[in-house]
């Protein structure tokens, strides 16, 4: 019996990289969980079987619990302090810092990667924008900061045997930035969750925490000059009140709603509506699990989970003219098929994501452990 470490960046919230987490430890029950913190409530703590992890020094720093990225700087050093040297395999969960645990060479790392470190690498100058960090000293240290960051990543590459990329996308990202190849695995979402609703409604939905680069004060705006269609919108954070401003008459902005609601929502709009060029982006497929069609930005894992024609249509800039143009090719040549759009969600189910993860890491082992025999 192997014994198997689970290396994730933070426990704080039960979200996108946490299912993954779930799922990895669904496959190896008896393996320990590592991570720089672990803050989750004690309603959330089910998917990690009720377990605490491991953590970091970090966990007893001042203000950690709610301020817990603040500490960035400290994250290499911290997360190289666990000791996972009695662990057989160690798998990591990392779209920040997790990959850079120490392993041996007679240890298997594989590292499932959402992304490489978004706002250390390509994203750099977004975040410092949106962090209001372009100028001025503060900028400067935040600038050598990630310097250091991206030097400490690519040299912790060494230590992964086997990347796992949760998209081609990520996985093109994963080449480009550590020069490694990965296999692409996609997340779990749950599409058994959902129903599919033959009969939609006259609305559209979207639905995202509202954050910059969710874009959903595009969609909001593109909406607003489309009067004839209503638009549901769901979701709370900092951007709210942006949202409410660009609101007009034909638009609900219903801020935070129970998961019972969104799912409802999702089932009967006609059509679901995503603005962001995310990593994978697991909302469009739990949209398309009720056969509900995505309307959405043509960039990004949202390339790879709908089909254009089949699925949703794809607009091509993050303006609100293109937006606007593909709702219009919708209405006029979109032939809905809601059974085969929910067909198409089930790529991403649970069942699917379990049975290549397992494989892939048993033949990893194969390989890895029969090398050293």
């Amino acid at each position: 019996m192997m014994k198997v470490a689970v290396v994730h960046d933070w426990l704080i919230t039960y979200a996108g990289a946490e299912r993954v987490v779930e799922q990895i430890l669904a496959i190896y029950p008896s393996a320990d969980i590592f991570s720089v913190v672990d803050f989750l409530p004690d309603d959330q703590r089910s998917f990690i079987q009720g377990r605490k992890a491991h953590t970091t020094f970090i966990q007893k720093l001042p203000f950690a619990q709610k301020k817990h990225r603040g500490y960035l700087p400290l994250m290499p050093l911290a997360i190289e302090q666990l000791d996972v040297s009695g662990y057989d395999l160690v798998i990591s969960s990392s779209h920040a810092v997790a990959k850079g645990v120490i392993t041996g060479p007679n240890q298997l790392h594989i590292c499932y990667c959402h992304s490489p470190i978004r706002y250390a690498w390509d994203l750099q100058h977004q975040y410092l924008r949106e962090a209001g960090l372009t100028k001025g000293l503060k900028s400067w240290l935040a600038r050598w900061s990630l310097h250091k960051m991206r030097l400490w990543d690519l040299r912790t590459t060494n230590g992964v045997d086997y990347f796992v990329s949760n998209s081609d996308y990520i996985g093109r990202r994963i080449k480009k930035v550590y020069g490694r190849e990965a296999k692409t695995i996609y997340p779990n979402v749950a599409v058994e969750d959902f129903d599919v609703v033959d009969t939609k409604e006259n609305f559209f939905v979207t639905a995202s925490r509202l954050v910059p680069y969710k874009k959903v004060d595009l969609i909001v705006r593109a909406f607003a000059g489309m009067p004839d269609k209503q638009l549901v919108v769901i979701g709370d954070g900092p951007q709210m009140e942006k949202v409410k401003a660009a609101a007009t008459p034909n638009i609900q902005v219903l801020g935070y709603q129970p998961f019972d609601v969104l799912k409802d929502h999702m089932a009967r709009a006609r059509a679901f509506v995503f603005a962001a060029e995310e990593d994978f982006g697991i909302i469009p497929v739990e949209a398309q699990a009720c056969g509900t069609p995505v309307i959405a930005y043509g960039r990004g894992g949202a390339r790879e989970t709908v089909v254009a024609g089949e699925t949703g249509v794809f607009f091509d800039e993050q303006n609100e003219a293109s937006l606007q143009a593909a709702v219009g090719r919708f209405e006029s040549d979109f032939t809905f098929e809601p059974w085969r759009i929910r067909q198409n969600a089930e790529r991403f189910s649970t069942a699917v994501f379990q049975e290549r993860f397992k494989a892939f890491v048993e033949s990893d082992c194969q390989e890895f452990f029969g090398a050293l025999e």
